[in-house]
């Protein structure tokens, strides 16, 4: 830029001295005078290369582009960063809330067993305090009234926490609730292919089985020959 700088003053110099010389030769006003300033001003002005006083309007428009765009990233990575700790954070909390469930989903049913427990012991201890040796009538009684009052409060239980014990006498033979234990010859009023005896109760939960029943299966009796 200084280079160019000294060319153009130089350029200028030598016109302005030609100028002078030719007006002291045909009679011209003076070389310096405003009207010469300004024509040697004009031409200069014209041919000569401007000077570089700094970056263009195109320059400094990319370079103010260019920081928006920085911001701009510089933000959707903040963001970025943001939603990934968050969805870090949730599965976590999810994960956490999968594993109580875990834990304390059967919290309800256990504290209804907790009664039954409750009127087992406290039929066992009656059993053992008031009876007189030697009553085994009373003693008998006592245990019959003691499990009726639990096999009550157990079906109370199962009931409202959708246990059902399944009764498939009768019905027919299915493998996906039926543990097949034997066969054995059908008998009045029971069909062939249908449970005959129940050897172990099955239960579903929800309508799903959670344990087969283990029956025996009736099947057609072959004939002697």
């Amino acid at each position: 830029m200084a280079a160019r700088s000294v060319w153009a003053v130089r350029r200028l110099v030598q016109r302005l001295l030609a100028s002078s010389a030719a007006s002291e030769g045909r009679g011209w006003p003076h070389p310096f005078s405003t009207a010469t300033q300004r024509t040697a001003g004009e031409a200069c002005s014209s041919e000569d290369p401007p000077d570089e006083l700094g970056p263009s309007l195109a320059e400094r428009a990319l370079k103010l582009k260019a920081v928006k765009l920085e911001k701009e990233v510089q933000d959707l990575t903040m963001g970025y960063q943001r939603a990934v700790a968050d969805g870090e954070n949730i599965r976590r909390r999810t994960q956490r809330c999968v594993e109580d469930a875990k834990i304390f989903g059967i919290q309800s049913f256990c504290k209804d067993l907790v009664e039954v427990a409750d009127i087992l012991e406290k039929t066992t201890e009656y059993i053992s305090e008031e009876t007189e040796p030697g009553d085994q009538k009373l003693t008998l009684e006592k245990i019959f009234r003691g499990l009726s009052l639990l096999e009550a409060k157990l079906k109370s239980v199962f009931a409202k926490h959708g246990l059902e014990k399944m009764t498939p006498i009768g019905d027919k033979y299915d493998p996906h609730e039926h543990e097949l234990i034997c066969h054995v010859p059908a008998g009045v009023g029971v069909q062939p292919g249908t449970v005959a005896l129940v050897r172990q109760d099955g239960y579903k939960l929800h309508g799903r089985t959670i344990r087969l029943a283990r029956v025996e299966v009736a099947v057609e009796s072959q004939r002697r020959l």
